[in-house]
């Protein structure tokens, strides 16, 4: 009979049920899209950073001074300090390997360039000291060699492929990246258009030992790299040639990753030292790009991992204002709700007065008339919880793929908690008017009054 009472009132004034439902599915629509999209913007945010370049630098711990202002790390670099490249591959071996998405080592080197008028395609690296000629005559140039398209070898045999092209994804170059097994080279923007080179211009590497100017490689630039910054005024080469102009071979000076993260809190920013051991093993487990950071100083023997805190908390903090307002539009969205389901449930209430009191009069208890209500309310969140899940995955949909390129993926998840939120809301919004009804006294009912 219980049920049969719930299913009978169910359908009778289709209206106001109608219109009740419909309160709650526009609300718990908000609230999915809100929720689907704020479970989704983690990954979305970290993918979008990863145009931003790498957040972590890693240097030679003997190699640079402590001097950190506003965030940013200054610390002055020391030109006596190598690591080796053969401990690259450890990178890949720490705890968060699958987070490490790539890295690259530099190292660089300066130079003077001299384009001689005759051919003035021709471009001949002299390495700063190297030439008889007056150091007015030659142009002071920063050389950086690095990887690109590396293959590294991992310790269980498979191959990670990585270089700066990954690390420093906003940097455009107009032809091509220099392959590695060949002598080829990038030049900035500023630099090219200072010597006359364009692509397809090939210059000659020269470096000094105590027996003279010795001729080096014979490079062809096929890229123009611009970046808007000062490696508009740089030339990049393989690393090899400039570890051999260096005489440094497999050494590097410093190293970018690139890592995916979680926004840094309170706790990420402790240091490890006075953690207790349960709280470094929390810590150590959170892809924080602090604890991702003592992870890689640990495989590296002799370094100093740094974090880039303009990438990394400008990570943390566009994430948590987008979290902030998603939560912000869901709980106004709920509240809405609420006061439509209120509003609807206290004529309904009203509306059923006398069907209330003959239940009373007949021996109906209080709770139970209350709990048939109530049954009645669920019932409808049920319906409208369900209805706005659809809808809400269509807006999440459409808003994904404005806002990211990529619509979020459905999830059972948001599923129930959206279905736990509309019992929620719409017992929360009958509160009221079925406490009131509860409490009718049968007597004067019945009597019209």
């Amino acid at each position: 009979m219980f049920f049969r009472l719930i299913a009978d009132n169910f359908t009778r004034r289709p209206r106001r049920k109608f219109l009740t439902a419909a309160a709650l599915s526009l609300g718990m629509a908000v609230a999915t899209a809100a929720l689907s999209v704020s479970l989704d913007v983690g990954d979305r945010l970290s993918e979008e950073f990863k145009s931003l370049g790498a957040n972590l630098v890693v240097t030679p711990e003997a190699d640079s001074l402590p001097l950190e202002i506003g965030g940013v790390d200054f610390r002055p670099a020391n030109s006596g300090a190598y690591l080796p490249e053969s401990d690259l591959p450890k990178i890949k071996s720490v705890f968060w390997h699958n987070n490490i998405t790539a890295f690259a080592p530099i190292l660089d080197i300066s130079v003077f360039m001299d384009v001689p008028a005759p051919r003035p395609d021709i471009a001949r690296v002299v390495a700063q000291g190297g030439s008889t000629r007056q150091p007015d005559q030659f142009a002071k140039v920063q050389i950086l060699g690095t990887w690109n398209r590396h293959q590294v070898e991992l310790s269980d045999g498979s191959k990670f492929v990585t270089g700066i092209e990954e690390t420093s994804p906003w940097w455009h170059v107009q032809g091509r990246w220099f392959l590695e097994g060949k002598n080829e080279c990038v030049l900035g923007k500023n630099l090219a258009e200072r010597l006359r080179l364009g692509i397809g211009g090939r210059f000659n590497a020269l470096r000094r030992e105590e027996n003279g100017v010795l001729p080096g490689d014979n490079c062809e630039v096929v890229g123009l790299l611009e970046t808007g910054a000062s490696e508009d005024d740089a030339a990049i080469f393989p690393i090899r040639m400039v570890q051999q102009l260096l005489n440094k071979p497999g050494q590097y000076r410093k190293l970018y990753v690139s890592a995916l993260t979680k926004p840094e809190d309170d706790f990420a920013r402790r240091d490890p030292k006075t953690m207790k051991p349960d709280e470094l093993e929390r810590w150590s487990c959170s892809p924080y790009v602090s604890s991702i950071a003592y992870s890689i100083k640990q495989v590296l023997p002799g370094s100093d991992v740094r974090v880039i805190r303009r990438v990394a908390d400008g990570e943390g903090k566009i994430l948590t204002r987008v979290r902030t307002l998603l939560w912000l539009v869901t709980i106004a969205s709920l509240l809405a709700a609420a006061l439509a389901v209120g509003a609807s449930s206290a004529s309904s209430v009203i509306e059923r007065r006398t069907e209330i009191g003959l239940m009373k009069a007949l021996g109906a208890a209080s709770g139970t008339v209350g709990w048939l209500l109530a049954a009645e309310q669920l019932l409808l969140a049920f319906v409208g919880g369900c209805v706005g899940y659809a809808l809400g995955l269509l807006l999440a949909r459409f808003l994904g793929t404005k806002i990211f390129g990529v619509p979020p993926e459905p999830s059972l998840l948001v599923l129930c908690v959206i279905l736990v939120l509309a019992a929620a809301v719409t017992l929360l919004g009958s509160a009221l008017p079925l406490r009131r009804a509860a409490r009718f006294d049968p007597a004067p009912i019945l009597r019209g009054e």
